[in-house]
């Protein structure tokens, strides 16, 4: 029993990690393949039992699985975000609400045969969409700013309203109908309010002042945050029974809105957690799944879940975008992408092993019928949304571009190079004549630090996903790789070495993992690049075929030649590293600064004289 419960545990964390590694490979959201993993673990092979596996523990970790989940997310939600469409979130989260829950239980109480009390139920529980689900489905539909920032905000605050609307239906079943039990649910409704928002915001403010006065040791700043998240979710709950999710989102919101609380390390570490977290729970409770109750829901739940996708999302963005600034075109994809997660699958679970030890068999379809919803909106707006955003031309273009950390004559050589190709680049620098050069030349510059507050705010980095360090200092390429690892990981940090880190010994020279990788091979440098320039050298593209390899490219050249990039014939460009073994072959593009020939420079020279 022992080595079975390590076998399965290991076997959720393989296919959790295989799911995300096909999810990035094949550009679909993760949830698809970790449904299908859950499915085939669970209900199809067998092989994976969660109630066997857990016990008593199931619901318990779930619970503060879904925590740490909505506190992680709402540590990203910043109020400067939304300035201009905070009415459109809240009519999100609160009217919007309404109207989804309507729409739903309406059409569940006409179209399957359950009572009205279920029907309710059911539309609270699947009004909420959720971090799980609508962040994944981002990096992979990249909606412009505004969208984006709308649906994670909705997608996070939704949750906690979502279960609380859920607990309440709930209580109002189980109470009975009438006047005492109406006004126990509004009591309710008020406490719940009062205790999460209360037990998250005195909580998130005293854990901000212990980070803003430096009280904690950094290597206690993650554990201590991830206890007190616990602590928080459990006493609140104690106090109210399911004010913990709300109490968590507040805390969370709260330290991502204190002014002088950095919180960048915390929030790397809850990311990495959250995705174990999801990983484990969707594939956990997909293996529950009983698919002889899912197929004998029949065509009426399909019913069911067209009417959520067509009518309840579309007539929910209809009425909480009324007279705001999105374009129709941003109204049409937000009345598309509205997914089903992992709150609404674990609260469906939940209330369905409650409400049957109540006496009511019919609760029994919840988690079916909650399943079926969660994957028919996901399958079917994962395979369209992308398309659909490109369509309507709202979807951020794909990150080839590149961010310059400077505007030298070496970086605007090279910036003019990659534009010419059709690359964005976006160059940065501190010096306003390289700033204004740069201007002249046609290329998009931003004048600052860009590793300052403001940037942060300012740097527009849409399409941008690279960062080549070309600044003459090595200490400005090492901080900004420092910084923009986090943007865009740290296998898209390039950094040109100055000559005197190239002849420093190691005890001086930044840390590999911190410069990233050395630009154009190990003897170039800044200052190398710089006074070939100065000689004359330009950059040239050169065309491979099977007539003119790399080889006799390189033979033909010999030393004039130093290859900076190569751009395969699908347009992807790769970039010349020390160390590296890119081989280009027909059909590549190799761009190269070229020193010209003595017959050149004497020709050259011979023009200057005259």
């Amino acid at each position: 029993m022992h080595e079975h419960i390590l076998i399965a545990l290991a076997g959720i964390g393989l296919i959790g990690i295989a799911s995300q590694w096909l999810s990035w490979w094949l550009k679909l959201p993760a949830i698809l393949f970790l449904l299908i993993g859950g499915i085939i673990a669970g209900p199809v092979t067998g092989w994976l039992d969660p109630d066997t596996l857990f016990g008593d523990l199931l619901f318990p970790f779930v619970s503060l699985a879904v925590a740490v989940i909505l506190f992680e997310g709402s540590l990203t939600l910043k109020f400067e975000q939304i300035r201009g469409l905070q009415q459109v979130v809240i009519n999100l989260v609160s009217v919007g609400v309404l109207v989804t829950w309507a729409v739903t239980a309406i059409a569940t109480y006409l179209l399957l045969d359950i009572g009205w009390e279920l029907a309710l139920l059911f539309g609270a529980i699947t009004v909420v969409t959720g971090p799980t689900v609508i962040i994944p489905m981002l990096r992979t539909v990249r909606p412009n700013s505004r969208l984006t920032h709308i649906l994670r905000w909705e997608g996070i605050v939704i949750d906690p309203i979502g279960a609380l609307l859920a607990v309440l239906v709930f209580n109002f079943i189980i109470t009975g109908q009438g006047s005492d039990a109406l006004g126990s649910t509004l009591l309710g409704f008020g406490t719940i309010l009062l205790v999460g928002i209360a037990m998250g915001a005195v909580p998130g403010y005293l854990l901000g002042l212990l980070l803003r006065h430096h009280l904690l040791p950094e290597y206690l700043h993650n554990i201590t945050t991830l206890t007190l998240v616990f602590a928080v979710f459990v006493i609140s709950n104690s106090l109210y029974h399911e004010s913990g999710l709300l109490a968590v989102t507040v805390m969370g919101l709260w330290l991502a809105n204190m002014k002088g609380v950095h919180i960048h390390d915390i929030l790397s570490f809850k990311e990495s957690l959250s995705l174990l977290f999801i990983s484990g729970l969707f594939i956990i409770l997909a293996a529950r799944l009983d698919l002889d109750a899912l197929i004998e829901l029949g065509w009426p739940a399909l019913f069911v879940l067209l009417a959520i996708q067509f009518i309840a999302r579309p007539l929910k963005v209809l009425v909480s975008t009324f007279r705001s600034s999105l374009n129709w075109r941003e109204r049409t994809l937000l009345g598309w992408i509205g997914p089903r997660g992992i709150v609404a699958a674990a609260v469906s679970a939940l209330f369905a092993l409650r409400l049957e030890q109540e006496g009511m068999s019919e609760a029994a379809l919840l988690v079916p019928l909650t399943f079926m919803v969660i994957i028919g909106t996901v399958v079917l707006q994962s395979a369209t949304s992308r398309l659909f955003a490109t369509w309507l031309g709202v979807a951020e273009p794909e990150p080839r571009g590149f961010l310059i950390i400077g505007a030298n004559p070496v970086a605007r050589t090279i910036g003019q190079a990659l534009q010419e190709q059709e690359f964005n680049v976006l160059l940065t620098d501190t010096t306003w004549e390289n700033i204004r050069a740069a201007r002249m030349d046609g290329l998009p510059t931003y004048y600052g630090n860009p590793i300052s507050a403001h940037a942060d705010q300012c740097l527009d980095l849409v399409g941008i996903g690279r960062m080549l360090a070309l600044s003459p200092m090595a200490d400005v390429n090492v901080l900004a790789g420092l910084r923009f690892r986090r943007e865009f990981g740290s296998g898209a940090i390039y950094t040109l070495q100055t000559a005197q880190e190239k002849d420093a010994p190691d005890k001086l020279t930044a840390a590999e993992e911190h410069r990233g990788y050395l630009l154009f091979g190990e003897g170039v440098t800044f200052s190398k690049l710089s006074s070939l320039l100065s000689q004359g050298a330009k950059i040239h593209d050169t065309k491979l075929s099977d007539d003119f390899s790399f080889e006799e490219f390189s033979n033909k050249y010999g030393k004039r030649a130093t290859p900076l990039f190569a751009i395969d014939p699908r347009g992807r460009i790769q970039i010349f590293v020390a160390e590296g073994k890119l081989t280009p072959q027909a059909g590549w593009t190799i761009l190269s600064l070229i020193e010209p020939s003595e017959e050149e420079k004497a020709k050259a020279q011979e023009e200057n004289e005259k």
